[in-house]
């Protein structure tokens, strides 16, 4: 065979190879999907979760940043107005990286949930200092003097902020089983698996603090922390689904450990909350028909007015 054709064969044979190991490669990436994209069913189930993660992109913004969804991408915002009392915090360095960059991670969660299944505008969001010197109030049992100021100091906004992204975690958590197209499935562990993941950091971050006195309260982080959730399990009404950074050792991961960096269950499976619950939490009455809390006039979505058309109370901020 003259040299140049034995060249070309070669030539042919490298290509071909090559054809081949990238349309595996592809195969390889590619899933089979069954099924609707997005039951119906599924729609107000996700969309129901702007409520939360509105809440938690001001927040973090704010507090990274001193400005919020209206500046970073305001026609997300849909029209609703902005949060009342959001501002930048007194953060640490690596604390004030951490949070700006929760802050683009939810305005990536916006973007996906109101990409795939449409949305609705913000509702008015109440994160003054007042609203989280109540909620502590409310943990502890008694008034703060001086009063909570969430905003003040690394420890503080930690803090607060673990008030925040374990509500979104275990409803995510709780609307999963109800979920039936594969790309609302897809979504929603996307959405689970980050939220969890900040807030496992939050939790982490307040547990190397955990025995560090909260000042001038001369009470600790972690007993903060047994507080609020404990005031949330009250508030949830449907029994133990919260616990701080210490438990009791039967209560840890396989009954050996009385640590608890991650809230879960006695399989250390995370908790679930129904949305009833989850406003029951957020809007700080116990019941997901009387707004309060972090949504004055109750939150926007077919579900929670569905809830509120049982009282038509709104308050003004």
């Amino acid at each position: 065979m003259p040299r140049f054709l034995c060249s070309l064969l070669l030539i042919c044979l490298f290509v071909l190879g090559d054809y081949a190991t990238v349309s595996h490669s592809q195969l390889k990436c590619k899933s089979k999907l069954k099924g609707v994209p997005v039951h119906p069913d599924d729609v107000e189930q996700i969309r129901f979760a702007l409520n939360l993660e509105f809440l938690e992109t001001d927040w973090f913004l704010h507090g990274a940043l001193g400005y919020g969804l209206d500046k970073v991408e305001p026609a997300l915002a849909m029209g609703g107005p902005p949060a009342v009392g959001a501002k930048k915090a007194n953060l640490d360095k690596v604390t004030r990286a951490i949070i700006e960059e929760f802050g683009y991670q939810e305005v990536g969660h916006l973007r996906a949930i109101t990409s795939t299944v449409g949305g609705f505008p913000r509702a008015l969001m109440n994160l003054t200092a007042t609203n989280f010197a109540k909620i502590f109030d409310d943990a502890v049992g008694h008034t703060l003097s001086p009063p909570f100021d969430p905003y003040k100091s690394t420890v503080n906004y930690l803090l607060a902020s673990y008030v925040i992204p374990y509500v979104g975690l275990v409803a995510y958590v709780g609307t999963n089983p109800s979920i039936r197209g594969h790309v609302s499935k897809r979504l929603l562990a996307g959405l689970l698996a980050v939220e969890s993941g900040q807030d496992a950091v939050i939790r982490t971050l307040l547990y190397e603090r955990a025995k560090e006195l909260v000042h001038p309260y001369n009470r600790t982080v972690a007993y903060f922390t047994s507080r609020i959730s404990h005031l949330r399990n009250q508030l949830g009404g449907c029994g133990r689904k919260d616990e701080g950074l210490f438990v009791r050792k039967r209560a840890g991961a396989e009954g050996k450990t009385s640590s608890n960096i991650l809230s879960a269950d006695t399989r250390s499976l995370g908790y679930a909350r129904t949305t009833a619950e989850v406003l029951s939490i957020v809007y700080g009455t116990g019941d997901e028909s009387k707004p309060g809390g972090f949504l004055p006039n109750g939150g926007n979505g077919e579900i929670a007015r569905g809830y509120l058309k049982r009282n038509d109370e709104t308050i003004h901020i």
